[in-house]
């Protein structure tokens, strides 16, 4: 067997990938009790004193490297702190890593410095430590890595669905991967549609410092909602039934989706979160998460419950199954 481009693009074939070829040949996962690579959840943690360290890493690897509304320096920047602020954690600081194609044009890298400068300031997060490679690659290739910081036992699991939770959407899906794949492939299409890549921390940290819990939390990047919620639902042993008329998708997005023939489900984003938050507090979560600039379009999605496994959604026409995609339709968008 041989990799393949659906081995990196999230879903089924990705994670049997990790669980059966990474995961399983290390021995060591874990450092003092903490969350460990064996939980795969967005990072993992190292307990020290009162406090635990998040910590992640991503690779990022986009075509094209600029598009509508961001470009790879602000993917590798937003990425990661968003994998860290889902997980409860007030990013601190970032290292960049760079792999760069021999004849790279240092005006396009400038630009991409320029752009992960002003998205570190938006986050308030430095980058302290890096690496640079020059390769024969085909294009730049950034790997960043990142760590934050919560009070021990405060880290959101994404595993932590409870029943009867309400699932908030904190906007508008799909834009990302569409985007991409709109600058990729030159379809005639006259379109104002841009990428949402933008770090989440702030809209986060709103609805935790007003004292409503958060019960599980992901960004629905690769493999898009469809995936984050299988794996929220699996990890839980609980099950989510979505309302199709609550899902909050732009009039572009749904045009472009039938006329692709694509599930804007199963599409990337960069700047969303889906969360699990207790029915009693839904509401004053989503009231807190719309006042926020990245939150306006957000909505309550659906809900948790033991009556079924996985993820159901509820049509006009009746249920269907959203099942864990195979792989992200659009692959190299993250």
């Amino acid at each position: 067997m041989k990799i393949t481009r659906m081995h990196g693009a999230g879903g089924k074939v990705m994670q049997n990938l990790i669980g059966d070829v990474i995961l399983g040949s290390l021995s060591t996962t874990q450092v003092n009790g903490g969350i460990g690579l064996q939980d795969l959840d967005d990072g993992s943690t190292i307990p020290i004193g009162d406090n635990e360290i998040v910590f992640t890493v991503d690779g990022h690897t986009v075509d094209p490297i600029f598009f509508k509304g961001g470009d790879i320096g602000r993917i590798s920047v937003c990425g990661t702190v968003n994998d860290l602020s889902v997980m409860g954690a007030k990013p601190l600081a970032l290292s960049m890593s760079f792999v760069l194609p021999e004849g790279f044009d240092i005006e396009q890298l400038k630009e991409i410095m320029a752009s992960i400068n002003l998205a570190c300031e938006e986050a308030g997060v430095a980058v302290i430590t890096g690496d640079t490679k020059v390769s024969n690659v085909s294009d730049i290739i950034i790997s960043s890595a990142g760590i934050g910081i919560v009070e021990k036992g405060k880290a959101i699991r994404d595993k932590g669905m409870k029943e009867g939770d309400s699932i908030i959407v904190t906007g508008n899906l799909a834009e990302h991967g569409l985007t991409i794949l709109l600058s990729r492939e030159g379809f005639d299409m006259e379109s104002d549609l841009k990428s949402d890549v933008a770090p989440v921390n702030g809209l986060i940290q709103s609805v935790l410092s007003s004292g409503i819990t958060i019960n599980a939390m992901k960004d629905p990047t690769r493999g898009g909602l469809a995936d984050s919620l299988n794996e929220m639902a699996e990890k839980s042993g609980l099950g989510v039934t979505l309302q199709e008329d609550k899902i909050p998708l732009s009039d572009e997005v749904k045009f472009i989706s039938e006329a692709l023939g694509i599930d804007p489900l199963t599409v990337a984003n960069e700047g969303k979160v889906v969360m699990a938050i207790p029915k009693k507090d839904a509401e004053k979560a989503l009231e807190i998460i719309k006042e926020h600039p990245l939150g306006k379009n957000a909505q309550i999605v659906g809900d948790v419950t033991s009556e079924h496994k996985g993820v159901i959604m509820e049509t006009l026409v009746g249920k269907r199954v959203v099942d864990t995609p195979i792989g992200d339709p659009i692959p190299r968008v993250c």
